[in-house]
């Protein structure tokens, strides 16, 4: 995959959509967020996060360059991913922000990546879709 490919698969939160269920399967595949809405699921379509108007209004292309960040949303997004996938939405964003959109794509593709076959690590099942090797904890 090209790296402008991989760019615009995170998304305005900081999820990286490449390693969303939704993106790994295989029937119903979604787009990633910034992808086309056609065929996703109503819920991702109307994400508040996404659709939030520093976004509609081209005034943001990442949640930490609006004034608000993190707002109550993202501060609610962020706390459900600790808590249920061992990840931050804030802290992806932090880095992005911090260390520039490359270098957050190179460091996300050594977290996803499965030690056993390298293939990617689904956040949401915490297992690799090609060969099923459970992810390891960060801590």
């Amino acid at each position: 995959m090209k790296e402008a490919e991989r760019i615009k698969l995170i998304a305005p939160c900081g999820m990286n959509c490449s390693i969303c269920m939704a993106y790994l399967r295989e029937k119903n595949k979604c787009p990633g967020c910034r992808g086309s809405d056609i065929g996703k699921p109503v819920t991702r379509v109307k994400c508040k996060i996404k659709t939030c108007e520093v976004f509609q209004n081209g005034e943001a292309r990442y949640c930490f360059e609006c004034k608000k960040f993190p707002c109550a949303r993202m501060e609610h997004l962020d706390r459900r991913y600790r808590t249920k996938y061992d990840m931050s939405m804030i802290e992806n964003l932090e880095n992005i922000k911090k260390l520039g959109i490359r270098r957050f794509l190179r460091n996300e593709k050594e977290r996803w990546i499965c030690p056993e076959c390298g293939g990617t690590v689904c956040v949401h099942r915490g297992y690799c879709y090609s060969c099923g090797a459970k992810r390891k904890k960060t801590g």
